[in-house]
């Protein structure tokens, strides 16, 4: 039952998602692909990934104990706390704080927890912003 709710819930979220990739606006000037297909594709396969879980869901799921629904729960919370704080506090605090707190809870040292968060967030910085020139939120410190 879990699954074909799930299922249901994917099918509509990949629809509104390729409805919401259709209104975006194109610029006069731009590449032959646009900004829409990404967003396009992405829905389709979250629209396929979700056809197959709900015509062929799994007969006997086994779900978490409750403990880890909780961590999951909290995960959540971090990534909505993220999107909130982003436009705040800037794209490598925000990033490095989360980065570093998911992968504590994926088992990593605290220590070893805290130079990941700090070095994906350097790397993905360095990536889309530097190389690929594209705009991060921006924090007090101006980065």
């Amino acid at each position: 039952m879990g699954d074909r709710l799930f299922g249901g819930i994917g099918i509509a979220l990949a629809a509104f998602f390729i409805w919401q990739a259709t209104t975006i606006q194109e610029s006069f000037i731009q590449d032959p692909v646009g900004p829409k297909t990404f967003p396009i594709i992405i829905g389709i396969i979250l629209g396929l990934s979700s056809l197959a879980i709900l015509l062929r869901p799994d007969p006997k799921p086994d779900w978490p104990a409750v403990g880890r629904l909780a961590e999951i729960g909290a995960a959540v919370v971090v990534l909505l706390a993220y999107a909130f704080a982003l436009p705040q506090v800037g794209f490598l605090i925000a990033t490095a704080v989360t980065a570093a707190y998911l992968s504590w809870r994926l088992g990593t040292a605290p220590l070893y927890a805290v130079a990941a968060g700090i070095a994906i967030s350097i790397g993905i910085y360095v990536v889309f912003h530097l190389i690929l020139g594209l705009s991060l939120a921006k924090g007090p410190f101006g980065f």
